[in-house]
């Protein structure tokens, strides 16, 4: 009995706070920094530290895990930044293999990610020269030229944007096989429904509306006319039309173009496909509020459809488990999500309690910061619950 015995580990070791926590392995820890990080400031970790702190688990972890996980971080977490560092990085340790460009095709679902990628990739290898891009990674270039395949005239036009590394930087390095197609891509005809979003969105129609500027009649008729087509076309995408609600409603677009908005917002099959994080869908609510419009209770309907759809993913909580839900809103979770962001950090965790506590039986749900305060809810309406909870917060 000198081998065989039972070996009691110290794996006790102090989190950020100074509170007792449980060591991870390294595959763990890659794990939980993964799914975790927005890659930006945080109250406890800079962006920077963290990225860091990444770099150095990847190191530490089979390259095999690191491209799986990179996959499923883009597939199943719905996440953007974080895949393409995981792949770069990769491209760093691992040659002779097609590993890594098994992997850029899987982390590619969206035709801005391919300069994403290239312009992490030149960050990363601290490329300052004038071909900041020269000698690209073998394997990084096979995975793009697939990643190539995957994208339509619209999906090339709707992301042709002026950045460091533009698309056409990327077709030129890349070198795709349907490269004479590609290129014809990128002519004025592909940039229609960019331009026509882009004017209606942004410019001409928010200046008029907002600043209380005159505008004509057949102004307002051209923009609800241009509008109607966009959504009878069904050229309009979900998140476009997510983040153009307050322009529709303002353009008094017909009721049967706000019927059809409203149908498509609370599709089941929409919303999955869209993989929107629920977040957007508050963002999208508080928006609509100050607007005065017939719609707009059939609208945040939609959107309160669309969010208890996303939250039907959460499962394992019946009758016979008990939950106990409780949001930090303390002073750490105060600050926004990203520095162009209404959302705070709160907003989310607030967000997510009321999701889980729609899939929950048997629940007390409450918020912390100071002291814990529980805050009962009812299971529907979980984005009116956010704004209630909000309101018995202050």
């Amino acid at each position: 009995m000198k081998f065989n015995f039972f070996k009691k580990e110290n794996k006790v070791v102090m989190n950020y706070e100074g509170a007792k926590a449980y060591k991870m392995t390294p595959a763990e820890e890659l794990y939980s920094a993964v799914v975790t990080t927005g890659l930006s400031n945080t109250t406890y970790e800079k962006g920077n530290e963290r990225l860091a702190r990444i770099q150095s688990l990847i190191q530490k972890n089979d390259p095999e895990f690191v491209a799986k996980l990179a996959v499923y971080a883009r597939k199943e977490m719905y996440l953007r930044s974080i895949p393409l560092v995981l792949t770069t990085e990769l491209a760093k340790q691992t040659s002779g293999t097609d590993l890594v460009s098994k992997t850029v095709d899987g982390v590619i679902q969206r035709a801005d990610e391919i300069t994403e990628l290239l312009a992490y990739y030149q960050l990363a290898n601290e490329r300052t020269e004038t071909k900041k891009l020269n000698r690209l990674s073998k394997q990084i270039q096979k995975g793009l030229i697939k990643s190539f395949n995957k994208f339509d005239e619209y999906q090339f036009a709707k992301y042709n944007r002026k950045a460091e590394v533009t698309l056409k930087d990327a077709l030129f390095l890349v070198h795709p096989k349907q490269k004479m197609k590609i290129s014809r891509q990128f002519s004025t005809k592909l940039l229609t429904i960019r331009w026509k979003l882009h004017t209606l969105g942004k410019l001409n129609f928010q200046c008029w509306v907002r600043q209380n500027l005159p505008m004509t009649q057949k102004r307002k008729s051209a923009f609800k006319n241009k509008w109607e087509e966009l959504i009878f076309s069904n050229k309009l995408g979900y998140m476009a039309t997510l983040r153009n609600l307050r322009n529709i409603l303002e353009a008094q677009v017909s009721s049967a173009a706000m019927y059809k908005v409203c149908n498509y917002l609370s599709d089941e099959k929409a919303v999955r496909n869209s993989k929107q994080l629920p977040f957007r869908f508050l963002a999208a609510y508080r928006e609509l509020k100050a607007i005065d419009s017939p719609y707009l209770s059939s609208i945040l309907e939609a959107l309160e459809d669309a969010v208890m759809i996303s939250a039907k993913n959460i499962k394992g909580f019946g009758f016979e488990t008990s939950v106990v839900i409780a949001a930090d809103v303390s002073g750490s979770m105060q600050q926004p999500i990203s520095p162009k962001s209404k959302v705070l950090l709160y907003d989310i965790g607030l967000l997510m309690s009321m999701m889980m506590q729609s899939q929950c039986k048997n629940v007390i749900t409450g918020m912390f910061g100071d002291r814990w305060k529980r805050v009962p809810m009812p299971k529907n309406g979980i984005l009116r619950n956010v704004r209630c909870i909000l309101q018995k917060r202050r």
